[in-house]
């Protein structure tokens, strides 16, 4: 979200800035990223637009298409299934790791984002639920310590949040809340079998509520969204 955007922000500033407004769904799958539009919000030259939406299409987060422009990605069932099938091997490690390396502070941080998941669900406050539910898995990649699974995580969150803006129907959030705390309870109880278990389960339980039949249209005011 821009407030206030900062004087001469660099091509990853913008880059980063745009990603959170698709991660937290407010630039909705198939959204077309207009240059002229980006260069005046963020007062910069068009040529740091371009190579900020480089990055972005990069990481899969949006498509540029010759002549057309830059729109937001709308990946298919079938990439859809790739990328939590690729987040499921990875998370598995990762909940292995983090049950090992994880200390009274990693916990006390992962305690604090729980009760802010829960605020934000008890208000209805769904983009800052749906960012909060997508950043606890990075939080136990940060808490690893390890840099190259941290990057890779944040690029497969960022695009399950464009999936699941485009197919998720009536997933329960508070499911997803719940199944965090489990794993934290067996992670804090030192059981990687069942924290691993659990993991899994989780992941496989938002993929299996995502509605792969439907046909949602989408689109927003560009401008709006990151000024909102």
């Amino acid at each position: 979200m821009i407030q206030d955007v900062q004087p001469d922000p660099s091509a990853d500033d913008i880059a980063r800035e745009v990603s959170a407004a698709i991660v937290a769904h407010k630039l909705p799958p198939g959204t077309r990223l207009r240059e002229e539009a980006l260069a005046r919000v963020y007062k910069v030259s068009r040529t740091k637009i371009r190579a900020a939406l480089l990055m972005l299409s990069k990481d899969k987060l949006i498509n540029i298409v010759p002549d057309k422009g830059a729109f937001v990605s709308k990946p298919d069932a079938n990439e859809a299934r790739e990328v939590y099938a690729v987040r499921r091997i990875l998370e598995a490690a990762l909940a292995r790791e983090f049950v090992a390396r994880a200390g009274p502070d990693d916990y006390q941080r992962i305690d604090d984002h729980l009760a802010e998941e829960r605020r934000a669900l008890d208000s209805g406050d769904v983009q800052t639920r749906n960012r909060l539910l997508s950043h606890f898995h990075i939080l136990l990649a940060e808490a690893v310590g390890n840099s190259v699974l941290t990057g890779m995580l944040r690029e497969l969150s960022a695009r399950s949040a464009v999936i699941t803006v485009l197919y998720q129907t009536s997933h329960d959030a508070n499911c997803s809340s719940r199944e965090h705390h489990a794993f934290i309870e067996a992670a804090r109880a030192g059981d990687a079998e069942r924290a691993c278990a659990l993991m899994d389960e989780h992941l496989e339980h938002v993929l299996t509520a995502l509605d792969f039949n439907g046909d949602k249209q989408a689109g927003s005011d560009l401008v709006a969204a990151l000024l909102s």
